[in-house]
C-alpha cells in the first residue's frame, strides 16, 4: 500500500493539466486535479475558445457588407451583443461539464479549491491536506497589468470576454496577438478603435512581413494604431476615461484594455516556499522532462513560459506522462510549432521568420501579395500575403508565413510538409487546388531579390 493519498496531484484543470491527469489515470495511476476557477482552463473559459466564439460573431459584419456584390440584398442587420455573451457563456457551461465528466470517466477525483504546495510531496486545499508521489503544476498563466497611475479603470482580456455593453470607443493598450485579436473583432462590430503600443510595430516576435501586412489591413479598416507611445495616467472623467500620452496629448475613450503580456500564474501557491526555482518573470525553471528543482515537483504549460500554446501544453502533457508513467524518457519536440492570430484578416506562421533564418546562413525568400478572388467583387480593399523561406543550401522550406483569409487552416496542412523536411522543390512539384489562396504555396516561383530585401 501507498504511503501517498495519490500518485499524481495535478494543481490546475487547463488543457494540460486534463490531459495529463486522464492519461496518467488511464495507466493505473491514483490521480486528483485541483481547481479553483473552472475546469477547463485559461483557453477554454477565458482565452481561445471564447475569443474565437466572438471572432466568429465579428465576422458576419464583414459578411452582410460583401453580399451585395454577390448579388445579395438583405434589410439593415441589427446585432445584440448581449444574446452573443449570453450564448458564448451558455457553450463554454457545456464545454466545462464535458471536461468534468472527461475526469470522472477516467476515474481522476477532481477537488475544488486553491492548491498550495506546503511539502515535497503534499498539497493543501481548503484547509484540507493530501499527499502524492509527485505534484504536477500545470496553473497557467494570468493578464499583467503594468504600474501605471489609474490602472485601476482597465480591463484586461478576462474582462474583455464579458463585458456587459459594446462599448462606443476602446482604446487597447499592447500590441501582441490578444490586443490585435480584440481590435479585429470589436473594430468589426463597429467600435472606434485605437492601439497605443511602445514599439514601431504590433506583432513583436512575428516574421517581419507579417507585422507589416496586417498593420496596414488593420488601419485600412479603421482602426487607429499609435506607434513609439506610452501611456503616463489614466483618469476617469464621468462616464469617460482619458488616457494621458506623451507631454499633454491625452485621448479619450469608454474602455481602456490592457493586453500587455501575460505572467506565470505561481504567485501564493508555495512553490518557492518549498524549493522550487522561479526565473526572474515568476515562471517555473523545469528539465526536459518537466522536473522543477525539487525532484518530485514537475511543471508544465504557461507556468514554465516556454511557447504559450494550447496544443503545446496537450503534447507537454503526453511527454510528461510517458517520462513519469510509461518508463519512456520523452523530451518535447519545440522545433516547427504552428500558431495563428486569429486577427483580421487572421496569420498563420511555422518555422522561422527571415531574421532568424538569415542568422543560419544563406536563404531564398518566396513572396506573394493579392486580392483575394473573393474581393474582386465584394469590393473589399483587403490583401493576403504569403511567404516561404528557404534554407539557399539545402533546398530546405524553413518557414511559412500568411496573412489572411483562412490562414490558420492553411498553414496548420502546411505543418505538416515542415515538419516533414520538405525542400522547394517538393513544393513545386505540388499540384495545386484552383482557385484557391492556398495554391500561391506550391505556385511561388520567382525569388524574391536581394536588393528589395535590403529596403
Amino acid at each position: 500500500m501507498s504511503e501517498f493519498d495519490y500518485d499524481l496531484i495535478t494543481i490546475g484543470a487547463g488543457s494540460g493539466g486534463v490531459r495529463s491527469s486522464r492519461m496518467a489515470a488511464r495507466t493505473g495511476a491514483r490521480v486528483a486535479v485541483v481547481e479553483e476557477s473552472r475546469a477547463g482552463g485559461t483557453c477554454v473559459m477565458r482565452g481561445c475558445v471564447p475569443k474565437k466564439l466572438l471572432v466568429f460573431g465579428s465576422h458576419f459584419a464583414h459578411d452582410f457588407g460583401d453580399a451585395r456584390g454577390f448579388g445579395w440584398h438583405v434589410d439593415e442587420p441589427s446585432f445584440d451583443w448581449g444574446e452573443l455573451i449570453a450564448n458564448k457563456n451558455a457553450e463554454l457551461d457545456r464545454l466545462e461539464g464535458i471536461y468534468q465528466r472527461i475526469l470522472r470517466e477516467n476515474k481522476v477525483d477532481l477537488i475544488e479549491g486553491r492548491g498550495v504546495v506546503t511539502g515535497p510531496h503534499s498539497v493543501e486545499v481548503n484547509g484540507k491536506t493530501y499527499t502524492a508521489e509527485r505534484i504536477l503544476i500545470a496553473t497557467g498563466s494570468w493578464p499583467h497589468l503594468p504600474d501605471v497611475p489609474g490602472i485601476e479603470h482597465a480591463i484586461t482580456s478576462n474582462e474583455a470576454l464579458d463585458l456587459q455593453e459594446l462599448p462606443d470607443r476602446i482604446v487597447i493598450v499592447g500590441g501582441g496577438y490578444i490586443a490585435v485579436e480584440f481590435a479585429g473583432l470589436f473594430n468589426a462590430l463597429g467600435v472606434d478603435v485605437s492601439i497605443i503600443i511602445r514599439a514601431g510595430n504590433i506583432l513583436r516576435g512575428f516574421d517581419e512581413d507579417i507585422r507589416d501586412t496586417l498593420a496596414d489591413e488593420m488601419e485600412k479598416a479603421g482602426i487607429t494604431i499609435h506607434r513609439e507611445c506610452q501611456v503616463r495616467s489614466i483618469e476617469k472623467q464621468g462616464d469617460i476615461y482619458s488616457l494621458r500620452l506623451h507631454g499633454t496629448e491625452t485621448i479619450e475613450c469608454d474602455t481602456v484594455f490592457y493586453a500587455t503580456g501575460r505572467t506565470a500564474n505561481t504567485k501564493g501557491i508555495g512553490l518557492e516556499e518549498v524549493g522550487v526555482k522561479l526565473s526572474e518573470r515568476g515562471g517555473v525553471i523545469v528539465d526536459e522532462y518537466f522536473q522543477t528543482s525539487v525532484p518530485s515537483v514537475f511543471a508544465l504549460g504557461d507556468v514554465i513560459e516556454r511557447i504559450q500554446l494550447t496544443p503545446v501544453a496537450i503534447n507537454e502533457g503526453m511527454a510528461f506522462v510517458a517520462s513519469q508513467f510509461e518508463g519512456r524518457p520523452t523530451p518535447m519536440d519545440y522545433t516547427n510549432v504552428p500558431a495563428a492570430v486569429f486577427s483580421q484578416p487572421p496569420v498563420g506562421t511555422v518555422g522561422l521568420m527571415e531574421a532568424e533564418a538569415r542568422q543560419n546562413g544563406d536563404v531564398d525568400i518566396y513572396m506573394s501579395r493579392f486580392r483575394p478572388m473573393k474581393h474582386t467583387l465584394s469590393g473589399r480593399n483587403a490583401h493576403a500575403m504569403m511567404k516561404l523561406v528557404v534554407d539557399s543550401e539545402s533546398q530546405r522550406v524553413v518557414g511559412c508565413h500568411m496573412v489572411g483569409d483562412d490562414a490558420p487552416e492553411i498553414v496548420q496542412g502546411f505543418a505538416v510538409a515542415l515538419k516533414c523536411g520538405a525542400t522547394k522543390q517538393q513544393f513545386d512539384a505540388t499540384v495545386g487546388i484552383h482557385p484557391t489562396s492556398a495554391e500561391e504555396f506550391v505556385t511561388m516561383r520567382e525569388k524574391v531579390p536581394e536588393t528589395d530585401e535590403e529596403c
